[in-house]
C-alpha cells in the first residue's frame, strides 16, 4: 500500500512529534512517508533542520502517541548549476520498492529549484543526475521553485510547488505534470502545466502566501492543503480541490485549521501542512507549529474526518 504524508504523533492542542529541544536544531518542514518495503509496515518521517533534510523511521501498523527520536541526516547531494546552500523541506512519493524524495535548494533566491534523489530503503538516498529537475517559467513568476508535492491522479504525476511573482513578493502555486506514469521522474519527465499560478493569495487571512501544497484524492476529487500567509504572521491552513490538478476552487473563505490562542504551543502559527492517509484509511494532517515566531519549532498532527466530501477536524 502506498502513502505519502508526514508521520508524528500529538494533538492539536498540546502534544508534539518532535520537541524543540532538537539535536540537530529546530525541527520543521516535516514529510513523513509510510513504505511498504517489509511487514510490519515501517514509517519513515523526512523533515527539515539546521539546513539539512532529516529522517527518523519506525515499525507500526497504526499511528502512536510516543513521540519521535531524532533522526538520521539524509544527504543527496549537490545538485548540478546550483549551491544547494540548504537543502530543504522534503516532499516523497512511494512507488513499488523506491521512495522518490523531491526537495529543493535555498538560498539561491530566484534560482531556487526543485531536485529528485531515491531511495529503495528510506535510509540512503542517490541523487537524480539531472538535477536541478524543475523551476517554472513565464512572465507570471520570478522563476523560484519550492515545497514540491508529487501525486499520481488522473494517469499522470503532478508536481505542486510554490513560487514567487516576479517582484518576490507573492507566494503562489503552480503544477507541472508528466505524461502518463513513467518511472524516471527526473527532469526530462516534467512539463508545466498552467502558464499562471493555479491558487494564489486573495482572502484576507492568506496575505501575501499561498504555499506548502499537500495532496490527497477522494473519489474524482484531488484536495489540497496549503498554507496561508508566511511563517508567523500567522501563517494558517486552507483546503481547495480540483478535478484536473490545474483548476482550484476554495472549500471555504475561513482557515481550516487556526493558529493557537495566545499561550498556546502554536499562538504564533499552525502552518506547512500535509496530509497523511494510513492503511486503515483514517487520515491525519500533520503541520509545523511555534508560539515564540519562529525561534523554534513543533511537529505535530489532528485527525482528520470526511463527510459527504467534506473534510471536518477531530480534535482531542
Amino acid at each position: 500500500m502506498v502513502a505519502v504524508g508526514r508521520l508524528g504523533s500529538g494533538s492539536a492542542t498540546a502534544s508534539h512529534v518532535l520537541q524543540r529541544h532538537h539535536p540537530h536544531g529546530s525541527a520543521h518542514g516535516q514529510r513523513p512517508v509510510r513504505a511498504a518495503f517489509q511487514r510490519p509496515v515501517f514509517y519513515v518521517l523526512l523533515y527539515s533542520a539546521q539546513r539539512r533534510v532529516w529522517l527518523v523511521h519506525r515499525h507500526c501498523h497504526v499511528l502512536g502517541p510516543n513521540p519521535l527520536d531524532p533522526g538520521r541526516r539524509v544527504d543527496p547531494g549537490s545538485s548540478r548549476g546550483l549551491r544547494e546552500k540548504r537543502p530543504l523541506c522534503p516532499g516523497a512519493l512511494v512507488r513499488n520498492d523506491t521512495i522518490h524524495l523531491f526537495y529543493q535548494t535555498y538560498g539561491n533566491g530566484p534560482k531556487d529549484a526543485l531536485c529528485h534523489a531515491v531511495s529503495t530503503d528510506g535510509l540512503h538516498f542517490v541523487r537524480d543526475a539531472s538535477n536541478p529537475i524543475f523551476h517554472p517559467t513565464g512572465a507570471w513568476t520570478g522563476g523560484r521553485a519550492i515545497d514540491a508535492e508529487v501525486v499520481a491522479f488522473r494517469k499522470r504525476y503532478l508536481l505542486l510547488f510554490a513560487t514567487r511573482d516576479p517582484a518576490f513578493e507573492i507566494q503562489m502555486q503552480g503544477v507541472a505534470g508528466t505524461r502518463g506514469l513513467p518511472t524516471n521522474l527526473g527532469r526530462a519527465a516534467w512539463q508545466q502545466l498552467a502558464d499562471s499560478s493555479v491558487l494564489r493569495p486573495q482572502l484576507p487571512w492568506e496575505k501575501k502566501c499561498v504555499e506548502g501544497a499537500s495532496c490527497l484524492q477522494r473519489g474524482r476529487w484531488l484536495y489540497l492543503f496549503y498554507a496561508g500567509g508566511y511563517n508567523n504572521e500567522p501563517q494558517q491552513i486552507g483546503i481547495a480541490r480540483s478535478r484536473d490538478g490545474v483548476r482550484w476552487q476554495r472549500l471555504s473563505n475561513e482557515p481550516f485549521l487556526k493558529n493557537g490562542a495566545p499561550g498556546s504551543w502554536n499562538a504564533s502559527e499552525s502552518g506547512h501542512p500535509d496530509i497523511f492517509r494510513d492503511v486503515d484509511g483514517r487520515t491525519y494532517l500533520f503541520f509545523q507549529g511555534n508560539n515564540d515566531n519562529g525561534k523554534t519549532w513543533y511537529l505535530s498532527k489532528v485527525e482528520v474526518k470526511w463527510k459527504r466530501h467534506k473534510p471536518y477536524l477531530v480534535l482531542e
